[in-house]
């Protein structure tokens, strides 16, 4: 392996190290001045240091502490508090007022609604920025906005609801990592002004790739195969059929249908091989480097430069500008200098799963392909290209296994099979893909060839169907906190390590590592076995459930239905890691922890002179609640989400006339008895 520039690792490792104690551990104050004055002491450090012959630690320190600090400060920058100007400090909560919009991108629609991100320029005429999400009512509007459109509406800026059941996934959270503060809801006559505003690149792309898919929407590609083709090339993954890439998540193949660097590792091979002849010119070399770098960032900037495709790209433009130069480099160097360019220009890339799981991939596949090479060498050509794609798809799979088993919670077991056949005929796939969309957008796409690639994609997705029906490979709802993913991780390394070199030491740590995580997993079960009992948040229905060391009961009116696969069961019983689950009809009266809780429906039917202490109220039962409450003399009152709005506001007023605590599940989210 050539040199490893561990200067570079360091920093970007102190770089993320500061963003993520920026993120976890906010201030209330600038730094700048101790930024400041921290990089004013390095560069006195550094002119001092080049001229000894043995530099001093301090000097080391000090540039650590300066790349810590510019990860914290430039993440705190970019929290709304931080500006002065940003729409948070100007927007009235509960009240419409006049905004003026830009729409910066479109997301995928809803059933109800179109969806876009919108940059507030100002607020009753005051000049402001930051993002919004925007939600147009599809009713109300005949067409969608292009980018770069410029809306005057009349609206309320509202926050991005939290979750309100326990391990629900977190939306608000992940709009904050896009840098999405508030959501704005409007119909048609909201809508007072539209017109066209500066046109921005990405703008222009976005508009450029929705034409694209205009044109080949007039095309004979059929729905799902266009849709695959979109996300090919294009990186448009809004019109794939949830189920569709259901299937491909469970074949291990949804990488496919992200652009990353693998889509612009094909990309780059085929415009190398198209501009070769420059290389033979006069300076042809420099001409060749730059338009396919170019050439690459358009591509992009068409797909929508997500974390994954400019990582890549980052990474090739290094590589090229590293040739140019004739300076010595390797891909850890390139990997981790573009991992230090991205967070420095958008800190908030940190926390994206799309942007950690590509930079594990690759990290892992250039840190073990050369093991795997050692092990799998022939001097067979055919076997040695199997073994390429084999140990390419172990390494990244290793890599990212422990985040994308807390995210997602599964692991196709038959990802190995599916990158094996698929792999192979994926740059077949592209070529073909950029080809159709290339006579697509000139209107010259032939019949014939449509056809074609309709039965290439069908091929594909009928294997990815076949791999994905074989349920017993594929296993779901794997529980996997964040301790795990630490103490998995250092397993790997350390293991990794290990079969690298065999040393005594290396093996006493391997070994004391494999029993930290052996520790790890008896905590993590001892943690998730205490009880609990849940009334859950459903709308227009009544969900109770009882927690009881490692089995779980769900109570509900309806039997007939198994709702341990839908919401807000599944996340519930993969995240405490339930071994046995099961459902039983709804009682009128439970008892736990020695505590009666009494659930009242629409019959409004209840015991008399029996001690309650939490009375829980369902299917807006019609009763006195005055009364009710002078007869059962409860501790505390629920109302879960099958009650009318006007009944719980009605109970709430009762409540809080009778000093007594009252809970509506609908707006406090679920509610828990330790």
């Amino acid at each position: 392996m050539k040199f490893i520039n561990f200067a570079v690792v360091r920093f970007s490792a102190f770089l993320g190290l500061g963003i993520l104690i920026a993120h976890f551990f906010p201030t209330t104050t600038f730094l700048l001045k101790y930024l400041l004055a921290l990089l004013f002491g390095v560069a006195v450090l550094w002119l001092w240091a080049r001229k000894q012959l043995i530099q001093n630690v301090y000097f080391g320190i000090a540039a650590y502490l300066c790349f810590f600090t510019i990860g914290y400060f430039n993440y705190q920058i970019r929290l709304p508090r931080f500006q002065p100007h940003h729409f948070l400090h100007y927007a009235s909560e509960n009240k419409a007022e006049l905004l003026q919009l830009k729409i910066k991108q479109s997301l995928k629609p809803d059933n109800f609604s179109l969806k876009y991100i919108a940059e507030v320029n100002a607020i009753n005429g005051v000049p402001t920025h930051g993002k919004v999400l925007l939600n147009v009512s599809k009713d109300s509007i005949k067409e969608s906005f292009s980018a770069d459109k410029i809306l005057l509406v009349y609206g309320t800026i509202s926050d991005i609801p939290k979750p309100l059941n326990p391990y629900q996934f977190d939306y608000s959270k992940y709009m904050e990592s896009l840098g999405l503060y508030g959501q704005l809801r409007v119909s048609e006559k909201e809508i007072l002004k539209t017109s066209t505003g500066t046109q921005t690149l990405r703008g222009i792309a976005q508009n450029f790739r929705t034409g694209i898919v205009e044109k080949l929407q007039k095309t004979k590609l059929k729905t799902e195969e266009r849709a695959i083709i979109q996300a090919l090339v294009l990186g448009e993954k809004k019109d794939i059929d949830k189920n569709l890439y259901s299937e491909y998540a469970a074949a291990g193949a949804v990488h496919i249908l992200a652009v990353s660097g693998l889509h612009v590792g094909i990309l780059y091979v085929i415009l190398a091989f198209l501009f070769k002849p420059l290389s033979r010119l006069k300076y042809g070399i420099i001409f060749h480097s730059l338009l396919i770098v170019l050439l690459l960032w358009g591509f992009a900037l068409l797909s929508g430069l997500s974390p994954s495709v400019t990582r890549a790209v980052t990474m090739f433009s290094f590589f090229a500008f590293a040739k140019l130069f004739d300076r010595e480099t390797n891909s850890i160097n390139t990997l981790f200098l573009s991992f230090l360019a991205l967070l420095i220009f958008n800190p908030l890339w940190l926390f994206q799963v799309g942007f950690q799981l590509s930079y594990l991939a690759v990290f892992f596949i250039v840190w073990l392909l050369p093991v795997f090479y050692k092990v799998g060498y022939s001097k067979y050509w055919i076997v040695r290209k199997a073994w390429t794609i084999v140990a390419v798809t172990v390494s990244a799979q290793i890599g990212v296994l422990p985040l994308s088993l807390y995210y997602f919670h599964q692991f196709p077991g038959l990802f190995l099979l599916t990158n094996i056949v698929v792999l192979p005929f994926l740059t077949v796939l592209m070529c073909g893909g950029i080809l159709i969309v290339i006579l697509a957008t000139l209107e010259i796409l032939p019949d014939w060839l449509a056809s074609s690639y309709n039965f290439l994609i069908e091929g594909l997705n009928g294997f990815i169907h076949w791999v994905a029906v074989q349920d017993e490979f594929l296993f779901k709802n794997i529980h996997f906190s964040t301790l795990k993913v630490v103490g998995a991780y250092m397993v790997i390394i350390a293991l990794a390590l290990l079969l690298m070199k065999m040393k005594y030491r290396r093996l006493v740590v391997s070994l004391l590592v494999i029993s930290g995580f052996i520790t790890i997993y008896i905590y993590d079960e001892f943690r998730t076995s205490a009880n609990q009992f849940v009334i859950f948040q459903k709308s227009k229905q009544t969900l109770i459930g009882h927690k009881n060391g490692k089995n779980f009961v769900v109570f509900k009116s309806d039997l007939v239905e198994n709702i341990s696969e839908t919401y807000p069961i599944k996340s519930y019983i993969t995240a405490i890691n339930i071994d046995t689950y099961s459902e039983e009809k709804l009682p009128q009266l439970f008892k736990y922890n020695q505590k009666n809780i009494l659930i009242l429906d629409s019959l409004g039917i209840y015991p008399k002179r029996k001690k309650i202490h939490t009375l829980l109220l369902t299917h807006s039962p019609k009763v006195n609640l005055n009364r009710l409450i002078d007869s059962l003399r409860p501790k505390q009152i629920v109302a879960d989400g099958s009650n009318y709005f006007t009944y719980v506001k009605r109970w709430k007023k009762t409540c809080q006339l009778k000093k007594l605590p009252f809970s509506h599940t609908a707006k406090e989210g679920a509610f828990s008895l330790e």
